[in-house]
């Protein structure tokens, strides 16, 4: 039997008397908790996991205690449901030095990293590996309604477009068949098969009322593969955010780690998912073949001192030498050689005062395993490090994941709106903020003001809301708690529509992921073909 399958009411008689001692305890510490769940085992030699407990706490409506007794909160603090999932290998245009090739995984991926063997077990196929990533959600206690879906295996654009159709159309089936707390025979294991448009827009339909909806679609590519057709058929998708390797800012490392691009086809990559709307997830290297760490330092100031560029989250990757990547030759001949943990500290602890309040560093190292790392970093808690590094300077750090408001206590009453403006390559972009007097984000929203013409007709002479974000623990949908569901999202809008109406736009419009419908047309917006719109004049 499987922890899913758990059933509470046959240990009806052992669960009651633990449940009320854990809600009777005055303060339920890890160490409390432990000494109750001893006094009440499940059988002589057994004791009830956390998540056979949480299970008895929702059949006997215990629904206060779940939250205390969640597991791994942090994974929903950011008030959303991350599913992070891979498509299967599949060979990438790339020849980058530093690339690892796994046969088993899409290239750049690892068998041994966390998401890559979910993956694996489930032989790559998108509805096993969310349906059982959302019941392992569900059976630690978290709300699984409002899913953020991140889609990785190295250049999505290289794919065929029958299997992104078949696989993004699956991703959105299991999405519409979950149930929390039901368990379901699943569908037999598919490792490919064909979709088209029109059946995907019918699972998409569906999701926007489901249960279970689709509130983000993260996808990932090279900069070299964004052109117009391309975006339109990501935005088809339902995909918001466009996960690119940027890599460096300097066409002659590029060139010498076999990139494949230059910054030509990066500046271009940004404008046109800019006219687009979507949110930019960069991810930046250090450490790469040629580069030095002033090189490094230098190079990724331009990220955001540049209006070419200006992401809105970031992933940095010190190079790690993975034994199949072809940077082993360089290694071997002396060509090149991984920084020392102090020249890395010191570059990661500059860059990371860098980087503005608008951006969310997402990562500041790969998950691979020591075992994997033939030579470089092997440090798990490089971000810890480094933030206390910054904290031991007396400087602060201004970046979105550090100021997230998470479980702390909030007064509304004390909350201020601050509005960032800053310059694009296609014109200017508001960072509206709801912050704390300790400047803790609590929402924000990104409004694009365009000087540009967008190649999208329905785009044309609008203002662009490309996210919307309230921070605080992810709540099922209606639920009322802190921060989500409390009208700041909406206050949001309302700016965006006076500050839309004084630039002189005739419309707000908004890059609504399918799962987000519902809640742009609460608030008048209509529905377009790619987007929906608010007029405002």
């Amino acid at each position: 039997m499987s922890k899913f399958d758990f059933n509470p009411v046959e240990y009806k008689k052992k669960l009651l008397p633990l449940l009320k001692e854990l809600r009777s305890a005055s303060k339920l510490t890890p160490k409390t908790y432990h000494k109750i769940i001893r006094r009440h085992p499940k059988a002589k030699s057994e004791l009830f996991s956390k998540s056979e407990v949480i299970a008895g706490l929702r059949q006997f409506n215990y629904p206060a205690l779940i939250k205390k007794l969640q597991m791994k909160p942090i994974r929903t603090l950011s008030g959303v449901v991350p599913v992070t999932l891979l498509t299967k290998p599949y060979p990438c245009p790339g020849k980058c030095l530093y690339c690892p090739n796994d046969p088993h995984m899409p290239k750049s991926y690892l068998s041994k990293e966390p998401g890559a063997q979910r993956a694996g077990l489930n032989q790559f196929d998108p509805y096993h590996q969310i349906y059982t990533r959302l019941q392992t959600y569900y059976a630690n206690g978290h709300p699984t309604d409002k899913v953020e879906l991140i889609i990785l295996g190295g250049t999505w654009s290289a794919y065929p477009q029958s299997y992104q159709l078949w696989f993004i159309k699956r991703c959105f089936d299991v999405l519409n068949d979950f149930q929390p707390g039901k368990t379901k025979k699943l569908p037999k294991i598919q490792t490919t098969s064909t979709a088209t448009w029109t059946q995907l827009k019918k699972s998409q339909v569906t999701n926007e009322t489901a249960t279970t909806r689709c509130i983000g679609l993260s996808l990932e590519t090279r900069p070299d593969f964004i052109n117009q057709k391309q975006i339109i058929n990501l935005r088809r998708l339902g995909c918001t955010k466009l996960q690119i390797g940027v890599q460096s800012l300097d066409n002659k490392i590029l060139k010498l780690n076999l990139r494949g691009h230059t910054l030509k086809e990066t500046k271009k990559a940004f404008q046109l998912l800019r006219l687009a709307g979507f949110k930019i997830q960069a991810h930046w290297m250090a450490n790469l073949y040629g580069s030095t760490p002033q090189k490094d330092i230098q190079d990724f100031k331009k990220l955001f001192s540049q209006s070419d560029y200006r992401p809105d989250e970031l992933k940095i990757y010190p190079t790690s030498l993975i034994a199949t990547a072809p940077l082993m030759d360089y290694y071997h001949q002396g060509l090149w050689h991984p920084y020392t943990q102090a020249q890395l500290l010191k570059i990661l602890t500059t860059i990371l005062l860098a980087i503005p309040p608008y951006c969310r560093l997402t990562r500041m190292i790969r998950d691979f395993s020591a075992q994997d790392i033939v030579s470089g970093s092997k440090t798990s808690n490089l971000r810890q490090l480094v933030e206390k590094q910054v904290h031991k300077q007396g400087k602060s750090i201004q970046e979105i994941r550090f100021r997230e408001i998470r479980h702390q206590r909030l007064n509304l009453k004390t909350l201020k709106l601050k509005i960032i403006s800053y310059s694009t390559s296609i014109g200017q972009e508001k960072f509206l903020q709801f912050i704390t007097p300790n400047n803790q984000i609590v929402a924000f929203l990104r409004l694009s003001l365009p000087t540009q013409k967008s190649f999208i007709k329905e785009l044309q002479n609008s203002a662009l809301i490309r996210e919307i974000h309230v921070y605080g623990q992810a709540l099922k949908i209606g639920e009322t708690a802190q921060t989500q569901h409390l009208g700041l999202g909406t206050q949001l809008i309302d700016q965006a529509k006076a500050i839309a109406k004084k630039a002189g736009f005739k419309q707000l419009s908004v890059i609504s992921a399918i799962g987000t419908k519902e809640y742009y047309r609460n608030r008048t917006f209509k529905d377009g073909q790619l987007y929906q719109h608010l007029k405002v004049d």
